[in-house]
């Protein structure tokens, strides 16, 4: 059981890795399919917000349950998303000190915390 188990949670991962490819290559499709209008920015806004509070507890969820170093090793890949906001951001004219300033130094913070927290195992 615990196989199966594991195996679902594997394909689930990887699935909604795909499922957020295909938001960057096909955002219209994806969001219709997702099922809000495209370009309802409220509807975009509160998606994020509720991703970005995923983003602050599954960490503490692994620190609770793994300890340090998984901590370390979360943060590190959560890292991910300020370094895509980051770029994003460049990509879209935005403003370059929010990218730098906001969403630079918050991935390369969480890269640094990370290291130290895996580091000290």
């Amino acid at each position: 059981m615990t196989t199966a188990a594991l195996v679902f949670a594997v394909v689930a991962c990887v699935a909604i890795a795909a499922i957020g490819i295909r938001f960057l290559v096909v955002p219209t499709a994806a969001t219709r399919d997702f099922g809000v209008r495209p370009g309802d920015a409220r509807a975009l806004t509160a998606i994020k917000g509720v991703r970005d509070i995923t983003s602050g507890v599954v960490p503490l969820v692994v620190w609770a349950v793994a300890g340090v170093p998984a901590l370390g090793w979360a943060l590190i890949a959560a890292s991910i998303t300020p370094w895509a906001d980051m770029g994003i951001v460049l990509a879209r004219g935005g403003r370059r000190s929010a990218a730098f300033g906001i969403h630079g130094l918050t991935a390369a913070l969480l890269v640094v915390v990370g290291a130290l927290l895996v580091a000290s195992a």
